[in-house]
């Protein structure tokens, strides 16, 4: 996962040509881009994200954002009730119970942005 003014990036490598394929995450347009060598991947990853915004900016419309850590969540009313009493009984935030199992569900290595996730835990 490459990551470059808080946008994501995931990238593949194609045998049979011998490149590396990557695409930005979390985008509503596809951005795309293409390297020989790690050093290309990652240079190409950064010079998209910069054309992606200078063409927002040039066409007047605004760029996508990177993922802001708010997230809406429908759960049945007896799961809601039991992470509600979890909270009660540690005395800390639903929020904070919530963020804390998804966490700990993840494998490290899939939490890329640790502090910005801590920052989560701590709202509401």
């Amino acid at each position: 996962m490459l990551s470059y003014k808080g946008y994501s990036g995931t990238v593949r490598f194609d045998p049979d040509e011998e490149i590396f394929h990557g695409e930005v995450s979390g985008l509503r347009d596809v951005v795309t881009f293409q390297g020989h060598s790690v050093r290309e991947i990652k240079r190409a990853f950064r010079d998209s994200i910069d054309d992606y915004l200078e063409l927002c900016q040039e066409s007047g419309r605004s760029p996508d954002k990177p993922f802001s850590g708010r997230l809406v969540l429908r759960m049945t009313v007896e799961l809601h009730r039991a992470l509600h009493d979890l909270a009660a009984a540690e005395q800390v935030s639903l929020n904070r119970v919530i963020v804390r199992l998804l966490e700990a569900s993840l494998a490290p290595t899939e939490l890329q942005q640790r502090p910005a996730s801590a920052g989560a835990s701590r709202a509401g």
